[in-house]
């Protein structure tokens, strides 16, 4: 048995690694090809940013560069597929979509669920590869099938968060291989390798937002959004006009065009329909249960009602205990203590110590 799982060894296990041009899916792929798996490389363009040469991007310009060096360096095939299109509709427009409908999006979950472990998977089938790799910091635990996922070593890195909607079919598929490294030790590595890439900064969580603000790219998209409404108290009284509710999110406390109060004010209401944003104090963002919908499930071993487990509704934050309860594809989450702003369009995240049992999307009801 090799170290990604396969009975077989190393020369004759085709991988197909998605290179983004950063430093972790570069080391990924020189590992495993050290190590002497049959490795091809594959960089998705996402965006047309030929002139991107921004340190935080992702799979554009620059990258595709970098990504080619490496292979290069390396010996082994790389290849370049081009997925504007399907980027776009499957995760621009969303996101778009999203802030127009009063939702919070994560665009690197849909981008997880859409291009990279759908049509990326596929095109590592086409490939007769046997195994899809990633530069993600998580582990996958178990054999062909009923692979479990699970928290990387990493607590700092860790991106199970955002790989919560990946299916048992693209679980038992993919592989994670470095999900046990910590990020210090990548950066090594990279030295190591003699990588050009070593010192490259992480990418961005919004990688195709190239300007100062998401708003601008909204903007640029969809400028009809910009529709004058009302600024609201929590009693009804107008105190402001915004430009756009696609301009705010839940829990925005800065440019919010409302000055002269005594106490800060935080959006705590979007209403899409009536075209007003609400104003109030901290402590009306709190709020102990949760609504969901299209849930992923990976716990396929625990129950789904009263489970006591922990959650979260954002990729940096601790995990908070609560009781979960799912009903076919929506469920709820009631947490022991309260969060804050929570939005709807934002992931909430189930976990049981460090393995995922799954997710869904936050609803407003």
């Amino acid at each position: 048995m090799n170290s990604l799982g396969f009975d077989k060894s190393e020369k004759d296990t085709k991988v197909v690694v998605a290179m983004s041009g950063g430093v972790d899916s570069s080391v990924a792929a020189v590992k495993l090809k050290k190590e002497g798996y049959n490795v091809i490389g594959v960089t998705l363009k996402l965006y047309n940013q030929s002139d991107v040469t921004k340190s935080k991007s992702c799979c554009a310009g620059r990258d595709i560069d970098d990504a080619k060096q490496v292979a290069l360096h390396y010996d082994f095939p790389h290849y370049v597929y081009d997925y504007q299109d399907k980027f776009f509709d499957g995760v621009i427009n969303n996101f778009v979509d999203s802030y127009a409908n009063a939702e919070t999006p994560v665009p690197c979950i849909q981008c997880n669920q859409t291009v990279k472990f759908t049509d990326l998977l596929n095109e590592a089938k086409n490939l007769k590869a046997d195994t899809l790799v990633t530069g993600h910091y998580a582990i996958r635990k178990g054999g062909l099938n009923s692979a479990k996922l699970y928290k990387a070593l990493d607590q700092n890195k860790d991106q199970s968060y955002f790989l919560f909607a990946t299916n048992q079919d693209q679980l038992n598929y993919i592989r994670f291989p470095l999900g046990n490294f910590l990020k210090s030790e990548i950066r090594q590595l990279a030295l190591n390798y003699n990588l050009h890439v070593n010192d490259k900064p992480d990418s961005q969580d919004i990688c195709f937002v190239t300007s100062k603000s998401y708003r601008d790219l909204i903007n640029k998209i969809q400028p009809d959004l910009n529709r004058e409404g009302n600024i609201l108290d929590h009693n009804s009284n107008i105190i402001g006009k915004h430009q756009g509710i696609a301009n705010y999110t839940i829990g925005q406390r800065k440019g919010l065009g409302v000055g002269g109060q005594e106490y800060p004010l935080y959006v705590t209401e979007i209403n899409k329909e009536q075209n007003y944003i609400v104003l109030g104090k901290a402590d009306k963002l709190q709020k102990s249960e949760i609504k969901f919908k299209n849930i992923n499930w990976l716990g396929e071993n625990y129950n789904k009602q009263n489970l006591h487990c922990t959650a979260k509704i954002r990729s940096t934050q601790k995990e908070e205990s609560g009781i979960l309860n799912i009903n076919d594809d929506k469920g709820t989450f009631v947490f022991d203590l309260p969060i804050n702003s929570t939005a709807p369009g934002q992931a909430c995240v189930f976990y049981k110590k460090d393995r995922v049992l799954g997710g869904g999307w936050i609803t407003e009801n």
